[in-house]
């Protein structure tokens, strides 16, 4: 996943004329729940679908993250936006960088296993979802 997402960067790095070292990534949770739900392809960056979202839960309505409701430990995260941009042009407010890992061990047996940093909309302070432990996995232990 690292890999296709760098070469999502360099890629748009090349169509647009952007310094490589400069341009980073941005995410965005999308209204769509499915991946049906897509109508049209992204000029630049992709869709990505099936990620999990441990230590909070995502509000439709509100579009930012919420807390878990009782004994909902994990929850689907709707289709993510991976938009690739110049970092001097981003500007990040109530929002939180989530880690986001292979597995929910966070880490393979090399010790290895953040992909990337999602940014997830919140009105809350972000330490507050870091000490509850907000993380997006690829794979559930299920």
């Amino acid at each position: 996943p690292a890999t296709y997402l760098a070469a999502i960067v360099q890629t748009t790095c090349r169509a647009k004329g952007w310094p490589l070292d400069k341009s980073t990534l941005y995410t965005k949770v999308t209204n769509f729940k499915t991946e049906k739900d897509i109508n049209e392809r992204l000029e630049f960056g992709c869709y990505v679908y099936g990620m999990y979202l441990e230590g909070a839960r995502w509000d439709h309505e509100q579009g930012e993250l919420a807390p878990q409701l009782p004994k909902q430990l994990i929850e689907d995260l709707p289709v993510l936006q991976v938009i690739p941009t110049e970092a001097h042009r981003l500007k990040l407010v109530n929002m939180l960088k989530t880690p986001v890992y292979v597995t929910q061990q966070r880490r393979n047996a090399a010790g290895v296993g953040l992909v990337f940093e999602a940014d997830l909309d919140t009105t809350n302070h972000s330490s507050h979802w870091i000490l509850q432990g907000v993380a997006l996995t690829l794979n559930t232990a299920d």
